[in-house]
């Protein structure tokens, strides 16, 4: 099926996976399983969907999932500034803090709804708030891909207009919150968090081996797609010449001389030196390094990558290594993956958000 024959995506499945609380983390077949509770990442991934979706629908289901997916970040933030990650079904987090990983996640999520403006200024001053307690934490990143998340939710803010200040409905509203964010601190963050980056790039690549790291595992597209967003807000040309050639070497991994994305498998990722593991491969990969080539596109203005950029987004609905769809005609729902027994017929929420934010990106930028 092409890409312009897809029906337009509403909020139904993501709704179907959603109670008052959050969204949940896993489900059997498409039927939510309460068991394994919710996570932070999942909610915060599909924030970003729903903004996604609100923009184009503008109607009261969307908005009241953006709602839902903030009341849940902002419970996940500890006073000091932190997020824990995983919460049982009875409401209770089960550890006192998250990830950096989940960290990262959470800001990114916060600052694209900062980003957009059909958010209604509540929820934007929401976001800046929560932003403001996290950012303390920044700093102290050390994970590659947690570092790549921040970037790309703080330059999303700072790149639009007013994003720093509140919006209080009376001129001389007082608050107990702070009228703004620290934009020089900020501007700081984004500088130091991009030059990590790009140090720990350059002091690992060698003449076969264009990466960050010595292991290609996880999130992968979102470390060049971090540098190339990084290179626009400061224009270092070497943030943008580290973003095009690690980019450039995933996509020598990952697209198949057939035609077709094909992600490095989680059951092994990739070890310097040796070969991908062909399976699972997993939507998030898909629409993480769909956004990567979509960024890259719009920074050197290369045809290819926007044609890469394209096969991620088909890797959906059949052109991928199994030859089959994605997407469950029936439910709208997005399978877990393809294994090497064929897909995988979980729908879980971060395999439908993927798709939905995949969807959304290809056919309304």
């Amino acid at each position: 099926m092409g890409v312009s024959m897809i029906k337009p995506l509403s909020t139904n499945y993501l709704s179907s996976l959603t109670d008052d609380t959050g969204i949940f983390q896993h489900t059997k077949f498409g039927i939510p399983d309460r068991s394994k509770g919710y996570t932070s990442d999942d909610n915060a991934r599909a924030l970003i969907a729903a903004v996604m979706l609100n923009k184009r629908i503008r109607d009261k289901e969307s908005l009241n999932l953006i709602n839902t997916y903030l009341a849940f970040i902002h419970h996940a933030q500890n006073e000091d500034g932190s997020f824990r990650n995983f919460m049982d079904y009875n409401r209770l987090f089960i550890e006192k803090t998250g990830s950096e990983d989940c960290l990262g996640r959470c800001l990114w999520a916060l600052g694209f709804t900062l980003s957009e403006p059909s958010v209604p200024h509540n929820v934007q001053n929401t976001c800046k708030y929560m932003i403001n307690q996290a950012l303390p934490h920044v700093r102290s990143l050390r994970s590659p891909r947690a570092m790549a998340y921040a970037i790309i939710g703080l330059t999303s803010m700072m790149q639009t207009e007013n994003a720093l200040r509140y919006k209080f409905p009376y001129p001389n509203m007082e608050s107990d919150d702070p009228a703004f964010l620290p934009e020089a601190q900020i501007v700081s963050l984004i500088e130091e968090l991009a030059m990590r980056l790009h140090t720990q790039y350059q002091s690992n690549k060698g003449e076969s081996w264009q990466w960050f790291e010595d292991r290609i595992t996880y999130g992968n597209a979102m470390l060049p797609w971090a540098l190339f967003k990084a290179s626009h807000f400061s224009n270092k040309e070497a943030f943008r010449q580290t973003a095009k050639e690690s980019l450039d070497f995933l996509a020598s991994i990952t697209f198949a001389k057939e035609g077709y994305f094909k992600p490095v498998g989680s059951h092994g990722w990739l070890d310097r030196g040796g070969e991908a593991a062909l399976y699972d491969e997993q939507p998030i990969e898909a629409c993480e390094m769909l956004l990567a080539c979509l960024e890259a596109y719009k920074t050197l203005g290369k045809e290819t990558y926007r044609e890469q950029a394209s096969l991620c987004y088909e890797w959906f609905h059949g052109r991928n290594s199994r030859k089959e769809s994605l997407i469950d005609a029936e439910t709208g729902g997005c399978y877990d993956g393809i294994h090497a027994s064929g897909l995988n017929l979980n729908q879980g929420s971060e395999n439908i958000v993927s798709y939905c934010m995949a969807h959304e990106v290809m056919h309304n930028e």
